[in-house]
């Protein structure tokens, strides 16, 4: 169905109990309004679209089942959560999702009593559910658990991980297979509706179980024979046998757009007494009832602010590519003249720009799905034959693997290449998306190469730095969004490893910076400079080995020390004062200022806003430098400006 323009339904349904007061026969009417506020709100803030508009009907008829919030919904990653939100009661903060103060783009636990547990990250809703299941069981509660899970997160292991122990397990266990893409399975007509009723039934489970308890009198080849051959026909009619394998009862496939067909099953499942876990398989289509978002290639999976009657996306002021896609071009670049380039994506091929190098070395380029665990130890497998993997994957999303990075890779030397997408703070994604950790976590590895550009001329030469290495592990971090527009040289040289550059000199004060806070950097130069106080910037391009000669050489030359980065504490300027403070150079009065994000999360805003809540921009910069030399007069007037 298209999306509605009217909201009259709507505007009677604030909560979940409104909703269930309404008669089932008003049901599509009002996902289709509820449709269409999600088109009209994402069209004026951006974020993602498809997946919501996919599940409303889902949405609705779940709501309308089940006893929220006292019957426990987990949505998984979050990204479909948009209809979950307008039902429960955020309606009117829709238009605010991802901005400062607005609702998360995602789930949040200190957001609703309806959002039980917080996600962001895919594929952890199985497990989190489980758990609430048998605390659940341990209390002594009667409560349902339900799950939705999108068939892109079923890629992960943690879901079969979490699966595996729930099929183990006695503790009802409600989960969704929200399927919009893979296609377990292809015909959702009416018979399989009609086989999934039968079996969601009481009837036909009490059946079952009576069927069960006459086979544990037969002879034993007998029984596993009759066991078998009923969960095999199942299994043929509806496309479960996988999960009935890994002990769950599987209902399916539905058509997740038919409410008056999922009402029935839901209701089912509700009801029945038994134990053990449960999956319903329901078949949906991203960007259902938005023609754009239909026809769109990635079913406007995530999008900026976009006209809501054309699709088109709002007229952009980006006068410089991508850093992105610079790697991407850069990346195509070098694999043209070395054969033993391959690339390597965990489901993430356009936002990393691995769709740029898919098109020209199909051959050469591998998503793994949601599984970065796999995607590291893939690489290294391919690294210890010769190769020279570039696994380009979200610096949030490389959290997920770090056991494998130590233990796969760089205790075995091996010349994997991590080019860490979307570094540092990230705007409207928030603290979940943050790439906060990656140089705390890397450059705390023996023998690992730990870069970051100030520009996207320096992220050129890193990648050909990164080429070039072969007897240890490499990463270079890059933020998200627009690079400086600088030229590129048509064949960037390596850089020498561990050496960074003096930018600007000066005498009074030294700023040590890693990667794109080198602009501020430079600019809290200027603003000295203005107070009459000379500064030397250094852009240290290595966190890891440090240039131990340029801190060195900052320390003799200056009486203060101000060193920033856009990661967490424990990074970059954690093993710069380690240095210091080894090597003395902290004996003869040195004043050392250390800028990097604060220990606490970030929350969704304006990248200048989050950057300046962190004080890692320039006045922040400036700031420091004149409490490290004691100038506390011209302090007095700046303070306000820290968090301008």
């Amino acid at each position: 169905m298209p999306y509605s323009r009217s909201t009259e339904l709507l505007d009677t349904v604030r909560t979940p109990h409104d909703l269930r007061a309404l008669p089932a026969s008003k049901l599509q009417d009002l996902a289709d309004e509820v449709r269409g506020e999600i088109v009209r709100a994402v069209s004026r803030t951006g974020g993602h679209l498809g997946a919501g508009l996919g599940v409303v009907e889902l949405t609705v008829a779940l709501h309308y089942v089940f006893d929220t919030p006292r019957d426990r919904l987990i949505w998984d990653v979050g990204h479909q959560a948009h209809a979950h939100k307008i039902l429960t009661g955020r309606r009117e903060g829709l238009a605010t999702m991802r901005q400062g103060g607005g609702l998360s783009g995602f789930t949040n636990r200190s957001e609703s009593e309806y959002d039980p547990f917080g996600a962001a990250h895919s594929s952890t809703s199985i497990s989190a559910g489980l758990g609430m299941a048998v605390a659940r069981d341990l209390t002594g509660g009667d409560h349902n658990v339900v799950c939705v899970i999108g068939d892109g997160a079923m890629t992960a292991g943690m879901a079969y991980e979490a699966m595996n122990n729930a099929g183990a397990m006695s503790s009802r266990l409600i989960v969704i297979l929200n399927d919009n893409d893979m296609s377990i399975s292809r015909n959702v007509g009416s018979m399989r509706a009609y086989l999934s009723r039968l079996i969601s039934s009481r009837q036909y489970r009490g059946f079952r179980e009576v069927a069960k308890r006459v086979a544990h009198r037969l002879p034993r080849p007998v029984a596993s024979a009759a066991r078998r051959a009923e969960e095999y026909a199942r299994g043929l009619a509806t496309g479960g046998t996988l999960f009935e394998e890994l002990g769950f009862y599987y209902v399916g496939p539905l058509d997740g757009h038919d409410i008056s067909r999922m009402l029935p099953v839901l209701q089912n499942v509700r009801d029945f007494e038994g134990d053990g876990p449960v999956l319903i398989h329901v078949r949906t289509q991203k960007g259902r009832g938005y023609g754009p978002a239909e026809e769109s290639e990635d079913k406007f999976h995530g999008v900026g602010k976009f006209d809501i009657v054309t699709g088109a996306p709002a007229p952009s002021k980006a006068t410089a590519p991508t850093y992105t896609q610079v790697f991407a071009d850069q990346l195509i670049a070098q694999a043209e003249r070395d054969p033993r380039i391959v690339a390597i994506t965990a489901a993430m091929p356009s936002g990393t720009g691995l769709h740029k190098f898919a098109e020209r070395f199909p051959s050469r380029c591998f998503d793994v799905g949601i599984a970065e665990q796999h995607a590291v130890t893939f690489a290294a497998g391919l690294a210890a034959e010769g190769y020279k993997p570039f696994t380009a994957i979200y610096s949030t999303f490389l959290q997920r693997a770090y056991d494998q990075v130590v233990h796969d890779v760089a205790l075995q030397k091996l010349p994997v290449r991590f080019a860490i997408d979307r570094a540092g703070l990230v705007g409207a994604d928030g603290p979940t998306h943050a790439g906060a950790y990656d140089v705390g976590m890397l450059a705390t590895l023996p023998d690992f190469v730990v870069m970051a550009p100030s520009d996207e001329v320096e992220l050129a030469h890193m990648m050909a730095t990164a080429v070039a290495i072969d007897d240890r592990p490499s990463a270079f971090r890059y933020p998200r969004g627009e690079a400086t527009g600088a030229a590129i040289p048509e064949n960037p040289e390596p850089f020498e490893i561990g050496r960074g550059r003096i930018v600007r000199e000066g005498t009074a004060v030294a700023i040590l910076s890693l990667g794109t806070r080198l602009a501020d950097s430079l600019k809290a130069a200027g603003d000295l400079a203005a107070l009459g106080l000379s500064a030397t910037v250094a852009d240290a391009r290595f966190a890891k080995p440090l240039d131990t000669a340029l801190i060195a050489r900052l320390a003799r030359e200056h009486g203060a020390l101000v060193v920033v980065e856009e990661s967490s504490i424990g990074g970059f300027t954690a093993h710069v004062l380690d240095h210091l403070a080894r090597m003395g150079m902290l004996d003869n009065g040195l004043k050392v200022r250390a800028l990097h994000l604060p220990d606490r999360f970030i929350a969704h805003e304006a990248p200048a806003a989050q950057l300046a809540e962190a004080g890692i921009h320039a006045a922040a910069i400036v700031a420091a430098a004149l409490e490290a030399l004691g100038v506390a007069n011209r302090v007095e007037g700046l303070r306000s400006n820290v968090r301008a």
